[in-house]
């Protein structure tokens, strides 16, 4: 069994309004050095397969339903299960 975690984020170019919140928030709380926030989501999947396999079957999953490719981008890695 193979583990992938997917990161989603907000395209650089599409304004993040929960990333303005939370850096307005940490900066009223004093946290004054955070210049920027971008909230992003994480994706965990389990899967069989080969390494080229499973990159294929999860770049298929992103495209048709995991990722809004118009406004978002992702990243994933792919590793080994321990135990499994």
């Amino acid at each position: 069994m193979t583990k992938v975690n997917v990161y989603v984020t907000l395209r650089e170019s599409v304004v993040d309004p929960q990333g303005i919140a939370a850096q307005e928030a940490l900066q009223t709380l004093g946290f004054n050095e955070v210049e920027s926030v971008r909230i992003g989501r994480l994706i965990e999947l389990e899967l069989a397969g080969t390494e080229s396999e499973i990159e294929a079957r999860v770049k298929e999953m992103c495209d048709k339903l995991l990722v809004n490719k118009v406004i978002e981008d992702y990243s994933f890695e792919i590793r080994e299960v321990a135990g499994k």
